[in-house]
């Protein structure tokens, strides 16, 4: 195996044996999955740089430098592609999304593969063996050697090339991410975690390869501060458009936390259907069974049949959260039962509803503190918690997956404000023993005479 830091600043001869140059970049074609060298830049008299066909001129390689396969005088030059990049100049120290450690890692070093008279790009090593290596190798074999002794193993960390791919085609600017087709596999949560690891302008790249779908989903797993800033920097109509797409509670938790006016202006360009959800929820307290609730629940008349009752399921939205409970209402619109799939698959189509309903419902008012109805949730055990009004009328759920995100967000508040604390308590004691070493130093001074403060 070679690796590119290796290679660089190695000498170029050609067949006489003459040297010609310096090593200072390998240019690869994208379109493979390993891709091969295809092109030689090196830095001749005067440090001018040329580039050469890599099957035509390259005779043999290693990490010494490299041999040509004619005199200098036949050598034709040639210039990078458009499919080309250089490995050097475009990938190293550039950042790249790990999609298996999901996390925003930096390319320290290049690992190469030789076979015969090819050399093929395998992945990027993000270790601190790349770092090492580039340093000097024996910096890199001397540290792991002692690392060794002690019983330590320094692994390298490579990332292979088929889990990366260019995202801006912009050379004075390679960024490198996931796979467009690799992207499109990932959760909303995992994406959400990589677009937080990015700065504003990678993330608006990688943005724009999902989907309105998938880019309303991973908006919604993002952090609160992480939302704001990148609802910032999209125009009032996209915002829109996308925080319409999203289930209706996680959509007004997102506007709850936007400035007033920017609010304002996002649910005007939003659809009316859509603004209306979203508005009826910022009407209920934040921390509360109304602020965590979502609208998106399946209800029927008690009176309704097995059958209508599947024919309404059947006529959701592909992207309707899942059904776990059907609620069956009265004449007046209340609460009256909830049956569970199990019984609706179960049950003759003609039954009535209300005939095979389970009464017994338990249920929150919207202004019931959040902490109480996740409590109830787990105490309890079931996926939803219907919130209604004082006259018993159904106006949304609690999903158990609500009352995680409502653990999370605690945990994470908590973890914040321990944080504070403990920065707190670090510069305390710091300007504590900054005093302490005063008032001894002055003691000092007093005692042999020297003038104090």
């Amino acid at each position: 195996m070679l690796y590119l830091s290796e290679m660089l600043g190695e000498p170029v001869v050609d067949a006489s044996g003459e040297k010609i140059g310096t090593i200072s970049d390998l240019a690869i074609s994208t379109g493979e999955v390993f891709p091969r060298i295809t092109s030689l830049a090196f830095k001749g008299p005067g440090r001018v740089p040329f580039m050469i066909s890599w099957r035509k001129y390259v005779d043999a390689f290693d990490e010494n430098g490299i041999t040509l396969s004619v005199d200098s005088k036949d050598i034709r030059f040639s210039y990078l592609q458009p499919e080309e990049v250089l490995l050097a100049r475009d990938l190293m120290n550039q950042q790249i999304v790990d999609t298996q450690g999901l996390k925003v890692v930096r390319v320290n070093d290049l690992k190469l593969s030789q076979s015969g008279r090819q050399l093929r790009l395998l992945g990027a090593e993000t270790g601190v063996r790349g770092i090492l290596r580039g340093l000097h190798p024996y910096l890199e074999r001397a540290i792991v050697a002692v690392a060794k002794l002690f019983k330590r193993d320094i692994d390298e960390q490579i990332i292979a090339w088929n889990y990366m791919d260019l995202l801006d085609r912009d050379l004075s600017e390679v960024q490198l991410s996931v796979t467009h087709k690799r992207l499109d596999e990932l959760h909303p949560a995992d994406v959400a975690d990589i677009l937080e690891q990015l700065d504003p302008k990678q993330r608006a790249s990688v943005f724009e390869h999902l989907d309105e779908a998938q880019a309303s989903d991973a908006i919604s797993e993002m952090v609160d501060d992480v939302q704001a800033e990148f609802l910032d920097d999209l125009d009032d109509a996209t915002a829109a458009q996308l925080i319409g797409n999203m289930d209706p509670d996680d959509a007004a938790d997102i506007v709850r936390d936007l400035p007033y006016e920017k609010a304002e202006t996002l649910l005007r360009l939003m659809g009316v259907e859509d603004a209306v959800e979203i508005q009826r929820l910022l009407g209920y307290k934040d921390g509360t069974a109304g602020g965590m609730m979502t609208t998106q629940f399946v209800a029927v008349p008690k009176d309704a049949t097995v059958r209508e009752t599947i024919e309404v399921l059947r006529g959701l939205d592909e992207d309707h959260p899942t059904v776990h409970y059907v609620y069956a209402t009265d004449e007046q619109g209340r609460l009256a039962g909830v049956l569970s799939m199990r019984t609706l698959v179960l049950s003759a189509d003609d039954a009535r509803i209300g005939d095979i309903m389970y009464e017994e419902v338990i249920s929150v008012l919207p202004d019931v503190e959040e902490d109480e109805v996740v409590e109830d949730i787990f105490k309890y055990d079931i996926p939803a918690m219907p919130v209604v009004d004082d006259r018993g009328q159904l106006l949304g759920i609690v999903t158990t997956e609500d009352a995680w995100d409502a653990i999370e967000e605690e945990a994470a508040s908590e973890k914040r404000q321990m944080s504070v604390l403990k920065v707190i308590g670090i510069t305390a004691g710091c300007v504590l023993v900054l005093f302490v070493y005063t008032m001894i130093l002055i003691q000092i001074l007093r005692q042999t005479g020297l003038p104090s403060f």
